[in-house]
């Protein structure tokens, strides 16, 4: 535990009670601000040094909760795997939270958050956050997971809620105090750089099509909810930009979003997004949102089976000035150096070439080449 003493924040009342500090002082109440103006939010981005990154889950973790469980927390693989990030020219990562840890031990988390944020800034990485996921099993529980599907992308990754309580509205408000805690506690700390609220949350997974919600009524739950998210961010004041990614439709004519995308795009201090698609299909994105006015952050990008290389869409975000964050640094349990198509084919060709990822789990490139242009390109 560092110096910085915890906060647990309730869902109704922030900053009540300090644990681990000695003291029974009360901390003062956040300031709930609103969304940030488009300078505010540019004046924002020219004050950090050009975001590029990658989404992290330690070689060792098969998804979320593995990660971030007590049990199964890795600070030793993290702090390896960080180090080869930073040597590589990464200097923030993406990393999924999920709420069912906040549930099982909300101060146990917060510790944990903060160990992995001391890790990371030793080696010079800003850490984007994410509460919510709306990708893969919407089913996860607590405890120990699943091994994973041998040669299958992602076989274990969990969505966050599951649709238990996605679909419930009436339980949505169970996620208040996690979302008010964890950026309660590190609301005005550095070393955290972007709330990221949800990501692809109407996604109908194919690989879950019979038990997952239909779109009628996952597509309205998950902004709902987002809804809610977004007023519990803002609500304790962070220093931080707060985001949520448009990932699928289109984007260029602000008359004919859907609603999921509208509310992302109007809500967001800084806009995010995903793309795995072509350097000429990328170009056009970013067109596209350089018309919002905001700082650009591209936090899904890279699956060589696409077109989607570093070599082909890298120097684009860096000509255009867009935050950078491939999915996966190094192999291991995710297993992400299969494709999507994986979950049909359960193919160890799935994985030639490498769909993500960059590194071998001993820290090896993939492709020298692709890191050889990130060090280049990041002055590495």
């Amino acid at each position: 535990m560092t110096a910085r003493c915890l906060l647990v924040v309730t869902a109704l009342a922030a900053g009540a009670a300090l644990s681990g500090c000695g003291t029974s002082e009360s901390a003062p109440p956040p300031e709930p601000r609103d969304r940030w103006t488009a300078g505010e939010a540019q004046t924002w981005y020219a004050a950090q040094p050009w975001l590029v990154g990658a989404n992290f889950v330690p070689s060792t973790a098969v998804n979320q909760l593995e990660m971030w469980q007590e049990a199964t927390y890795d600070e030793e693989t993290i702090d390896r795997e960080l180090a080869w990030a930073a040597e590589i020219g990464f200097n923030t990562m993406r990393v999924f939270l999920h709420d069912l840890v906040w549930k099982a031990d909300p101060e146990g988390y917060l510790r944990r958050i903060d160990r992995f944020l001391g890790v990371a800034d030793r080696h010079g990485i800003g850490v984007m956050l994410v509460f919510f996921d709306g990708v893969w099993n919407p089913f996860p529980f607590a405890g120990k997971q699943p091994e994973p599907t041998p040669h299958v992308h992602n076989s274990q990754w969990v969505q966050s809620p599951g649709a238990e309580i996605l679909r419930n509205l009436d339980r949505h408000d169970e996620l208040e105090a996690y979302v008010k805690g964890v950026v309660g506690q590190f609301r005005d700390d550095p070393r955290v750089v972007v709330w990221d609220l949800f990501n692809e949350p109407d996604n109908q997974n194919f690989a879950y099509a019979e038990v997952e919600l239909s779109p009628e009524v996952k597509a309205p739950a998950a902004e709902a909810l987002l809804g809610k998210a977004f007023e519990w961010a803002r609500s304790m004041g962070p220093i931080q930009p707060i985001t949520a990614g448009v990932w699928s439709g289109d984007w260029g004519d602000p008359g004919a979003l859907s609603s999921i995308n509208a509310r992302m795009l109007d809500e967001s201090d800084v806009i995010s997004f995903h793309s795995y698609e072509s350097p000429e299909v990328v170009e056009a994105l970013v067109m596209d949102l350089q018309q919002y006015g905001r700082p650009l952050l591209c936090t899904e990008y890279m699956a060589r089976t696409t077109g989607s290389t570093f070599q082909g869409i890298l120097p684009i975000f860096s000509a255009q000035d867009v935050g950078a964050y491939n999915w996966g640094l190094a192999s291991g349990r995710t297993q992400t150096i299969y494709n999507w198509l994986s979950w049909v084919t359960m193919s160890p060709e799935s994985a030639n070439p490498w769909h993500h990822d960059v590194l071998y789990e001993d820290g090896t490139p993939y492709d020298p080449a692709e890191v050889a242009l990130i060090r280049e390109l990041t002055g590495r």
